[in-house]
């Protein structure tokens, strides 16, 4: 087992990418904490998963949660060796509809949460470097094949997962002289509740029937179908194992071929 006595924190834990992760992180020997701000949904995720998982109620948003998040998790656990930064929200609109309230909104999840979250776990590991200097850190945060690339609709989702590309780089190159790895995902179309919401978006926009976007989607994918779960635990085990030390500062595709970088 290649997580074998490791702390695992996966927030967005609950559901979709997370859930799955938070998963295989078990069944590859890690200690996993499912954090989400659907505590109800992360409490029955680590139920399902058995053993010495647990949940940990955070609103990434506020920094606060954030930090009471890290103690909960250190107290319970000791430690926290990998983290997984998968909270995330989606919001799309034209150009001349985005609102400052959806801007303000998915900035603060999608990217603010995500880099104070980084900030307060890479403390954390940090310190626990000082004290086992053999002792590694793993941080993979969640990005998108929207980051990638700009979409007419999608123009302030796009803008945070792009920064999240870019801070995974800066704080790669700043974090690993405490042999913290810092590295990222960037899923492509995945078939999780979320896509629901997307699906229905588009169909707002585009004049399109409920589901029409997604079949569009997935056909277009080269490997033949839209992305599960499942398909980015391999991924995110490679990033949170030694067999990744020597990666700094990358993210990593994993959409079935949709983009190439």
């Amino acid at each position: 087992m290649k997580l074998e006595g490791k702390v695992a924190l996966i927030t967005g834990g609950a559901r979709g990418i997370g859930a799955a992760i938070a998963a295989r992180y078990a069944a590859e020997g890690a200690q996993v904490v499912v954090a989400d701000l659907l505590a109800d949904d992360a409490a029955a995720t680590a139920k399902a998963i058995g053993g010495k998982a647990f949940s940990a109620p955070v609103d990434v948003t506020r920094i606060a949660s954030i930090e009471s998040m890290v103690e909960t998790v250190v107290a319970r656990a000791g430690a926290i060796d990998i983290l997984v930064n998968n909270a995330a929200i989606f919001d799309m609109g034209p150009i001349v509809e985005v609102t400052e309230k959806s801007w303000d909104t998915q900035f603060a999840v999608n990217t603010k949460g995500l880099f104070f979250t980084l900030q307060a776990v890479a403390k954390r590991m940090i310190a626990q470097n000082e004290a086992s200097p053999d002792r590694r850190g793993k941080i993979i945060n969640i990005a998108s094949q929207a980051g990638r690339r700009g979409e007419p609709l999608v123009a302030v989702y796009c803008a945070t997962k792009a920064a999240v590309i870019s801070l995974t780089q800066s704080a790669g190159l700043g974090l690993i002289k405490h042999r913290i790895n810092v590295n990222g995902i960037a899923p492509g179309v995945v078939d999780t509740p979320m896509w629901d919401q997307v699906d229905a978006l588009f169909a707002k926009y585009e004049h399109r029937p409920i589901g029409e976007k997604k079949r569009l989607v997935g056909e277009a994918v080269p490997f033949g179908r839209m992305g599960l779960p499942d398909d980015h635990t391999g991924a995110a085990v490679f990033l949170a194992s030694s067999d990744s030390d020597y990666v700094v500062a990358q993210t990593l595709n994993v959409d079935g071929g949709n983009w190439m970088s």
